[in-house]
């Protein structure tokens, strides 16, 4: 008998929205699952456990979130979600019980990309002499898309915390992106590490997904065959 598809759920970061995942969507479609990009508030870490937990109402189990960058946080809050059967993480952070994103980043060095971050009303943008940082491996006009595109984020987003971390039960895998300039792969490394992740490197920027999206797709099928039912 033929396995069942493992659904896909994906979980955006936070200078974007579910677009991002426009190249991996109609593959997955085609190979046969049930793909949903959950549009996440950029308001609240609770708020993005929401609107992926309603994406995994649409969508049969097993399942497989995939996060990218802030994703990951995301994904690590809401992936003890009974449908949820692996986690697929992209240049993403992933944090322990208790940690913050900004207490994970301050670990290491810190990335190109924060020098060149806006901030109003408590709202946090790329400004544009900075997009380069953020995904460098695009044409100049996809650039441009990306920086008119991105969302703008609650800055008090970077501190939340949640307490059980769906990794620590859940099987996960990683795609470390060597040239990112916005979360530093030395951080990528120590997450993937410490969550014991199945990882692949890439010679990619922050975003994979765009630039190379054939590597980010094997990782995913991967994943897939490995929490696939009968």
């Amino acid at each position: 008998m033929a396995s069942r598809k493992p659904s896909i759920v994906f979980a955006h970061g936070l200078w974007a929205d579910g677009s991002c995942f426009s190249k991996l969507i109609p593959a997955l479609q085609r190979e046969g699952h049930d793909v949903i990009s959950a549009q996440n508030t950029l308001d609240s870490l609770e708020g993005e456990v929401d609107a992926v937990h309603r994406a995994l109402e649409r969508v049969s189990a097993p399942a497989i979130l995939v996060g990218h960058s802030w994703g990951g946080f995301v994904i690590s809050a809401a992936g003890n979600h009974e449908k949820v059967a692996g986690l697929v993480y992209l240049a993403a952070l992933s944090p322990e019980a208790g940690e913050s994103a900004q207490e994970q980043i301050g670990q290491f060095t810190q990335p190109e990309l924060f020098n060149h971050l806006q901030e109003e009303n408590g709202r946090i943008w790329i400004a544009r002499d900075g997009i380069s940082y953020f995904c460098g491996d695009l044409s100049p006009e996809d650039q441009q898309l990306v920086w008119a595109t991105q969302g703008a984020p609650r800055a008090e987003m970077l501190t939340a915390t949640t307490d059980d971390p769906a990794w620590k039960s859940k099987p996960s895998w990683y795609l470390l992106t060597t040239q990112d300039q916005a979360v530093h792969p030395d951080l990528q490394h120590f997450v993937s590490q410490r969550m014991g992740a199945n990882t692949v490197e890439v010679n990619s920027s922050h975003v994979p997904m765009l630039s190379q999206p054939e590597v980010v797709l094997d990782l995913i099928r991967k994943a897939a065959d490995a929490v696939a039912t009968p």
